[in-house]
């Protein structure tokens, strides 16, 4: 749990830990909203068509945006993920997590992700939100 921020996994009694996400965290401290972020990097260019290379950069999107808060991927308790095809996340489950760590580390927020028919972008293949906690 990050330093000066009151943090709890809420994790009902008799319900099976989740892996790589949390069912709900209480979090005190300055709340940071982004918006939804997509593979593009800085200057609005997708630098990969590739899913988990997308996802990689709209992850540390996310984190950017934090930071300017100043916070980063430790104070991160939500993350909304919206993806084009569901199976396409499927099948990359096992190099996804790498991906994860390598930009959050092993910091596992309450996630929902669901899969939607379009994105504003056409070549965004992902796009996620997140919610930050920063002391």
């Amino acid at each position: 749990m990050p330093a000066n921020v009151d943090f709890t996994v809420l994790q009902p009694a008799g319900w099976a830990k989740p892996k790589g996400y949390a069912n709900g965290i209480k979090a005190n401290g300055t709340l940071v909203v982004t918006g939804g972020q997509i593979g593009w990097n800085g200057d609005c260019v997708f630098e990969t068509t590739d899913f988990l290379g997308q996802v990689r950069q709209a992850l540390q999107n996310v984190v950017d945006v934090v930071r300017e808060a100043g916070g980063g991927p430790e104070h991160i308790v939500r993350l909304n993920w919206y993806v084009l095809d569901i199976d396409a996340y499927r099948a990359c489950l096992k190099e996804l997590g790498p991906v994860y760590r390598a930009v959050m580390g092993r910091n596992f927020p309450a996630m929902t992700l669901v899969q939607v028919a379009g994105l504003v972008e056409r070549e965004a293949l992902v796009e996620i939100e997140g919610t930050a906690v920063v002391p």
